[in-house]
């Protein structure tokens, strides 16, 4: 901390404001709270005098907020700055920051509590506290479970300081969000002035090569390696470094189901499509690249195959059970990590390369025989198949240097097959809980405004979203996305587990399939005409192409769009 005076009568709320401006946050996502007056009378003598602060959102919906930091991390990997009110805030905000620990987003959020009650000297925080919105233990008690770390700035003089160690505790590896209570009466506590030295990135981590040199051997070796990934793509610069490591191996890439972001380009001739499975028994080398889960059941082993973890944190504190069967780890920065295992690719056996490259060339022409067969077969078929609509997007995002964000269920394996995203930071897969893409996908287009931002979403998740609030924030800061629904009006994840669970049952024998029906909601591109964005609902495959189209230039010009398709399954 340094010792210059700040203006007579600072408070908790510019000591909250010098601090965050101090680790570099861009942004403060708010859904507002009472408590917040301090932090708000703050950024308004600051904007009066022309003083630096984060730019402030004001939000309507608590996921809104979280979800919008969490979409604005995704890309540019630094923390910013969320405020909830007081534990309810808190609790209805909390499958978003969980969602942002599982996506490995670098968050501070904050909420806050009355200590005194209204009994003590200073302002009287109100009766509120007292009444209905206190917790037992504090809310960063209830935060523990879903955050890297939880605490309270119980004193001003602490304030600007805690605010430094959540955002380094949060922008540390496994990057996630962190937690900080600030109650009231140190929010409205005079402050002296000592604020927050600035935060500086981390610092890069390196496995030695000591370590490094017996996992290029084993890949030296083995006749027949895979890499497979989950989340290579969301560390900076992994998505180019895996390229060059399985172009310099001559290794295929698995991408599974479980897979988050974009991390190797689908159309590439070593992308090996999602399906784990073969290589179970075929490999002799698997390399889990950032893949926190890759086995299911967690108890299938490979048969024979050596297993290398390259990970920076492989045993990730917040996943409760995990299995990874591993023989080695090097747990560097996984972008070094690679780059350290191209620099060794030498000395490979030029006849077992041969025949893996043959392999792969002979898996990778199966697949886009198969995706073109698909999507043949979509384009002849009555009404609007899913395939169509990925099909039909992926040619309309075409050099466009688009983003996905996909909030679907069902049809998430379409999406991620038949979109084929091929660059860095273009697809991401929301996690935590349905009821955030909206948000996530309003936080991407703020991190990368002059790139179009296309959320993929079915109707059920849609329905969980908090769909108002979400508009009134692409509109009240000029974030056009284009929403396209995949509406097959029912649950079907949920039927269909009803279906395997008890396929003879009373529910098939009857058909009382309870818990899935969703004919009865309304239009739901209609929930944007108040907010003057542009609705299309598309039932028919030959008006597809033009309603994406209208929508793709709407979006352009500066507008929301949303698209409802009515697809066949």
């Amino acid at each position: 901390m340094t010792d210059s005076k700040n203006r007579p009568g600072a408070d908790g709320g510019d000591a909250l404001v010098s601090a965050l401006t101090a680790v570099g946050a861009d942004h403060v996502f708010c859904s507002s709270g009472s408590e917040w007056a301090p932090v708000w009378e703050s950024l308004a003598r600051r904007h009066r005098d022309g003083e630096p602060a984060p730019h402030y959102l004001d939000l309507t919906h608590e996921t809104v907020a979280v979800g919008m930091a969490t979409g604005y991390g995704l890309l540019r990997r630094r923390p910013q700055a969320v405020l909830l009110h007081a534990a309810p805030g808190l609790l209805q905000g909390s499958m978003a920051v969980h969602g942002a620990l599982l996506a490995g987003v670098p968050m501070l959020v904050a909420s806050s509590e009355s200590t005194t009650y209204g009994d003590g000297p200073g302002q009287d925080p109100g009766g509120q506290w007292y009444r209905n919105l206190s917790i037992v233990g504090g809310p960063h008690q209830v935060a523990r479970p879903f955050t890297k770390w939880a605490n309270e700035a119980a004193d001003i003089s602490t304030l600007p300081t805690m605010v430094t160690r959540a955002a380094e505790l949060a922008w540390r590896a496994p990057a996630g969000p962190a937690y900080l209570n600030i109650p009231l009466e140190i929010l409205l506590e005079e402050w002296d002035g000592r604020a927050a030295k600035p935060v500086v990135p981390p610092g890069s981590t390196h496995s030695s090569p000591e370590e490094v040199d017996p996992v290029a051997q084993l890949i030296r070796e083995a006749e027949n390696p895979v890499v497979v990934t989950e989340t290579a793509g969301r560390e900076a610069g992994g998505f180019e470094a895996l390229v060059a490591f399985a172009e310099a191996w001559e290794i295929p890439v698995v991408e599974p189901d479980s897979a988050v972001c974009g991390n190797f380009p689908r159309t590439h001739p070593l992308h090996a499509g999602s399906d784990i499975g073969p290589w179970m028994n075929e490999a002799d080398l698997i390399l889990l690249v950032n893949c926190r889960a890759p086995f299911y059941p967690p108890s299938r082993k490979p048969s024979k195959a050596k297993i290398v973890v390259i990970d920076q944190v492989p045993q990730r504190p917040h996943v409760v059970y995990q299995v990874l069967f591993a023989d080695a780890y090097l747990e560097g920065n996984v972008t070094n990590t690679l780059r350290q295992l191209t620099k060794r690719a030498r000395d490979l056996g030029p006849a077992a390369v041969a025949v893996r490259r043959a392999a792969q060339e002979e898996r990778h022409a199966a697949e886009q025989a198969a995706v073109a067969a698909a999507e043949s077969a979509a384009g002849r078929s009555e009404g609007v198949d899913p395939v169509l609509v990925a099909a039909t997007l992926r040619t309309l995002l075409a050099g466009r240097d688009g983003i996905v964000v996909d909030e679907t269920i069902t049809h998430s394996r379409v999406v991620k097959r038949h979109l084929r995203t091929d660059d860095p930071d273009s697809y991401f897969y929301v996690q935590g809980g349905l009821g955030q893409g909206i948000a996530v996908a309003l936080g991407v287009k703020l991190a990368a405004r002059e790139r179009p931002v296309v959320l993929t979403i079915g109707d059920g998740a849609f329905t969980y979203n908090p769909v108002i609030p979400s508009y009134d924030a692409a509109k009240a800061y000029d974030l056009p996305v284009l929403i396209v629904v995949f509406n097959n009006r029912v649950y079907k994840s949920m039927n269909l587990n009803h279906r395997r669970f008890y396929p003879e049952g009373a529910a098939a024998e009857t058909g009382e399939w309870l818990g899935t029906d969703l004919h009865r909601l309304p239009r739901l591109a209609a929930f944007a005409e108040p907010f003057g964005m542009h609705t299309e609902t598309v039932d028919a495959a030959d008006a597809l192409a033009p309603a994406l189209e209208r929508a793709l230039k709407a979006v352009s010009e500066g507008t929301t769009a949303v698209v409802d398709v009515l697809v066949t399954r």
